[in-house]
């Protein structure tokens, strides 16, 4: 039977793993590369004990996995900013617009968009979430952009361009380099059936923070080792992971819970081909997320609810708690971000959300910024799927090939934190159940 795994990352996957694991009663030891477990779940907390979310922070109602991990950990769902009260902005060189519907659509625009929504439930009601690749469709759709789809189905440049804002606001990539089929598969998944609803995906957040989700299954570890980044992974009847200052640890399996891109990095032998083909092939969008804290929640003085879309450096908004702002820097954007110097990012980021919701936005008690691109133990955001990708990676996607384990939001279909727990949670089962 086995009772030793290693795992590699002390993300939310990674934890996930061990912490069932060990409790199945299997030796685990968790090699993790940062000075802290969690991987792009972190928070801080302001003087006035107010906890600020510098990763993942909502989740919806199909987000099973992790809502019924919050609940193991005694943890408390509460409402997310999509309770906030106001209407939403949506910025674009030529005007702020707060409200439904965009200053700049007209009447056709608005039917044409309903056109659009009627044609991409077709497209939904085709796929199975359990096995996409019964799609009898798949090749065409995987091939096709999202918005080549929205103007073959009659979207107007104005419905163009607001889907546009939408993936911008999502920072996983322009509609023009999207696969239609893998939006469409995220939303079968997700359980909606139109236009990504954020009423759906991202309507619940952790009271206590959600990094706290993954501090508490690290407290609860007998071996985590931090500052521990791993070069090699030999998989065979006696696996051996070399860590990057030399030493050498075995086991009788090894499960993978870091994001595609550090793999890629990892020398990694006795795997086969075609599961390390699809693995590698993933990629990521180079996104940023920046934070900004303030007294109070200003914006709603002008009927505002801080939620916005924008063509800036700040692809979107959101409010995580009260005074507090997200934002993300979509892959469109996230060169022009970082190639700037510290000081111009910071007056640029303010000033976009300046335009936004006033001059008070000028003046924040703090603000942070986390390079998920160029970091090398994320070297991205959510997984992105340009077109071509979804056949490209293939059906071995979030596979196993025993001993050898893999987990992580970029092994699930949709990312997000949901794919951290549900494919960590699922390696777990299937390491075991390899052994009974």
């Amino acid at each position: 039977m086995t009772t030793g795994v290693l795992v590699v990352g002390a993300g939310l996957a990674g934890l996930c793993a061990a912490r069932d694991l060990e409790a199945g009663g299997a030796d685990v030891t968790v090699l993790e590369a940062r000075p802290r477990p969690g991987g792009r779940v972190e928070q801080v907390e302001l003087p006035d004990g107010r906890l600020v979310q510098l990763g993942g922070e909502v989740v919806g109602d199909a987000h099973t996995a992790y809502l019924g991990l919050v609940a193991e950990l005694g943890l408390t769902m509460v409402p997310s900013y999509v309770a906030e009260p106001g209407e939403i902005t949506r910025q674009i060189p030529e005007s702020v617009d707060v409200g439904e519907p965009p200053a700049w659509f007209g009447g056709d625009d608005v039917a044409s968009y309903d056109v659009v929504e009627e044609a991409l439930r077709k497209v939904v009601a085709g796929i199975d979430p359990d096995d996409p690749w019964s799609c009898p469709d798949l090749h065409r759709l995987d091939a096709m952009s999202v918005g080549d789809f929205v103007r073959a189905a009659g979207g107007t440049p104005a419905v163009v361009r607001a889907m546009e804002l939408v993936h911008l606001s999502l920072a996983d990539g322009s509609i023009e380099r999207q696969s239609m089929f893998a939006y469409a598969r995220k939303i079968a998944v997700g359980g909606g059936s139109g236009s990504y609803d954020v009423g759906e995906w991202e309507n619940q957040r952790v009271a206590e923070g959600s990094a706290t989700v993954a501090l508490r299954m690290a407290d609860g570890l007998r071996d985590l080792r931090l500052a521990t980044p791993v070069s090699r992974i030999e998989v065979g009847p006696t696996c051996r992971v070399t860590t990057a200052a030399g030493e050498v640890l075995t086991a009788d399996a090894v499960v993978l819970a870091v994001p595609a891109g550090p793999a890629r990095d990892l020398e990694i032998t006795g795997v086969g081909d075609a599961r390390l083909t699809s693995l590698r092939r993933q990629r990521h969008a180079w996104a940023a997320k920046y934070v900004a804290a303030y007294d109070a929640p200003f914006w709603r003085e002008h009927g505002q609810n801080a939620l916005a879309e924008s063509e800036g450096v700040l692809g979107s908004t959101w409010p995580q708690s009260d005074g507090v702002l997200s934002a993300l820097v979509p892959p469109e954007r996230f060169a022009a971000f970082a190639a700037a110097d510290p000081a111009t990012r910071e007056r640029e980021a303010l000033a976009q959300l300046a335009a936004l919701y006033g001059p008070q936005a000028l003046t924040p008690m703090s603000t942070w910024t986390r390079w998920w691109g160029t970091d090398p133990w994320t070297q991205g955001y959510v997984t992105q799927w340009r077109p071509g990708d979804v056949e490209a990676v293939g059906p071995l996607h979030g596979t196993h090939e025993p001993p050898f384990y893999v987990c992580g939001s970029d092994q699930w279909v949709a990312g997000y934190m949901e794919g951290a727990v549900r494919t960590g949670r699922a390696a777990a089962r299937a390491l075991w159940g390899e052994q009974h």
